[in-house]
């Protein structure tokens, strides 16, 4: 990005300029107590210098009742993520983003173009409920992850305003008939199986490990879906769970799930192979695995999900499932305003976008872009 910036400056100018996540940037203004003082003082100097006005004191903005779109988002920040990015390569912009920075990215740019402002509601302090309380009653229409807001919650705003579900498989059919809600995901369980077929194929990799994220984390149960019809198809052991689950799917949650594989390793050692159910975490156990002196790929693979730019650029470069972020937070962006061109609403749509495996050097393949 460039020193100047065309037009007037968004949350995303800033935290490029500042080096940090867009869930970071909101932070500084909702919470600054919660920020690292160094980290806020470099975000407000760079709002200082590109004229930004955060969304929450443009209050003509978040009261208006019609020109505004709205994201539910739970706050995924990682402060290893961005630290990283910073020493890795300084002048890539774009090394810090994360998942929810790239879907923010894809519904801001797809809104801009439809004449549409981006209202962002992201915490996890405090709580979904309040977080879909504040978005509601201000925009014209709302995307929102999968269990991310209870269901009675989303009942309730689907009846006034479209809603866009992303992440996840649709919800079934049940009290809340969210089954009737537009909803986009991506191919998470075949990704992660043609990850797997490739470990066990073209590596020879038998002795498999997943690490997971919650259960109600419906990406990561997909991603485990996969997993296992690879190793069921190949012949190998099929586990009914994760062999560990991080509670929150950053760096430090990868970090600890690498220590404890490594802690427990019996007689047999340790796995030929992890595979992540993010990439967040996986840079994470590369780190712990250097540091406890183990080499991957020569001492065991280790492969992600999600893409993130960060992952090329970590020693050894990730394999991981690349999935079309910012494309998601585009179609969101366009199934809600073609619901808000009609006059009444018609069946729901469902897209599955399409993820591509990319081979690096972490499970031995060469570096690929």
């Amino acid at each position: 990005m460039g020193d100047g910036v065309a037009g007037t400056p968004t949350v995303y100018d800033v935290a490029g300029r500042a080096g940090v996540s867009i869930a970071t940037v909101s932070r500084v203004y909702r919470s600054p107590e919660s920020v690292r003082e160094a980290t806020r003082e470099r975000v407000l100097v760079a709002a200082r210098e590109l004229g930004y006005v955060p969304s929450g004191s443009a209050r003509g903005l978040a009261s208006r009742s019609t020109g505004v779109l709205g994201l539910c988002f739970p706050d995924y920040s990682d402060p290893d993520a961005e630290s990283e990015a910073a020493s890795v390569d300084a002048d890539d912009d774009h090394a810090f983003m994360l998942y929810s920075d790239q879907i923010i990215r894809g519904m801001e740019r797809a809104a801009r173009r439809h004449g549409y402002a981006l209202l962002i509601a992201a915490s996890l302090t405090g709580g979904p409920e309040s977080l879909v309380a504040k978005v509601a009653g201000r925009v014209d229409g709302c995307a929102v992850l999968a269990r991310t807001v209870p269901t009675e919650d989303l009942e309730v705003i689907s009846r006034r305003l479209p809603v866009v579900m992303l992440a996840g498989p649709p919800e079934q059919d049940g009290p809340g008939g969210l089954d009737r809600l537009d909803h986009i995901e991506v191919a998470n369980a075949d990704g992660q199986r043609e990850l797997t077929r490739h470990l066990i194929e073209d590596h020879g990799l038998r002795r498999l490990t997943f690490v997971g994220g919650i259960e109600d984390s419906p990406d990561a149960e997909a991603r485990f879906a996969g997993f296992r019809d690879a190793c069921r198809a190949a012949g190998l052991p099929v586990p009914d769970e994760p062999d560990l689950r991080a509670e929150l799917m950053t760096q430090a949650g990868g970090a600890r799930a690498a220590e404890e594989l490594v802690d427990r390793a019996g007689p047999r050692g340790l796995p030929e192979g992890v595979l992540f159910a993010n990439d967040q975490m996986a840079v994470g156990a590369l780190h712990a695995l250097a540091g406890r002196g183990l080499r991957v790929p020569e001492d065991l693979a280790v492969t992600g999900f999600d893409g993130i730019p960060l992952g090329r650029l970590v020693q050894p470069a990730l394999t991981t499932v690349r999935q079309p972020m910012r494309r998601l937070g585009e179609e969101a962006v366009e199934l809600l305003v073609r619901r808000l061109a009609e006059e009444r609403r018609g069946e729901p749509e469902s897209l599955v976008l399409p993820v591509e495996v990319v081979r690096r050097a972490s499970c031995g393949c060469g570096h690929e872009a």
